[in-house]
């Protein structure tokens, strides 16, 4: 009864875990939400408590490979989207919540509740920090396709000196219809809203992302 009571402990702490990671991801509607996040914390526990179970010279025999496994749910959940990739705190998201699970399995509580704590502080308060740092300053890849035209580049140019934005252009690219350029910009948010409002109004520029 003392083990199937620990046992019992272990789950809930972990159903908790979950709970509590899928809560903040759910509110955020991010692609692995609170459902997800309850399965693989709980999941990763179950996993752990068996393979402590069948055996103690090898305890870690099905441990191990929650790692590999979690490795490609995680990947399923980053994807590119334009020059840009999310999904990835997602896929770290989804890598810690199986930890926490593992470490509830083995009976490491004080590290499975302070990792949640710290995990909780991450996703919640530190991205007000983020956003303000990504107001203060951001990189971005421009592809820019436009018509033929001598004077863009340099307008273009000139427009990102003007804006006091910091840029490389990275490469020329050209097809049979139109000409485009790739560049790596640096700057404050609003100037770089600028850039866009410059690019919308500019009739040559045919398309452009970042």
């Amino acid at each position: 009864m003392e083990l199937h009571s620990e046992t019992a402990l272990q789950l809930v702490i972990s159903l908790v875990i979950g709970t509590a990671i899928g809560i903040e991801r759910e509110y955020r509607s991010k692609a692995a939400g609170l459902r997800t996040m309850i399965m693989i914390c709980f999941g990763s526990t179950i996993f752990t408590e068996i393979s402590i179970s069948l055996g103690e010279s090898s305890p870690d025999r099905i441990a191990s490979t929650i790692i590999t496994g979690i490795g490609f749910l995680g990947a399923g959940v980053i994807f590119k989207d334009g020059l840009t990739i999310n999904g990835i705190t997602t896929a770290t998201t989804i890598w810690i919540a199986a930890a926490l699970g593992m470490a509830v399995g083995a009976g490491e509580y004080f590290i499975a509740l302070v990792g949640s704590a710290v995990v909780l502080i991450v996703l919640t308060l530190f991205e007000n920090i983020q956003r303000l740092i990504t107001r203060l300053h951001q990189a971005r890849s421009y592809k820019i396709t436009f018509e033929e035209n001598e004077t863009f580049i340099p307008s273009l140019e000139k427009e990102l000196d003007k804006l006091k934005l910091t840029f490389h252009k990275a490469r020329d690219i050209k097809n049979e219809i139109d000409y485009g350029v790739l560049y790596e910009v640096y700057g404050r948010e609003e100037k770089l809203e600028t850039l866009n409002a410059f690019l919308k109004e500019r009739p040559e520029v045919k398309a452009y992302e970042y």
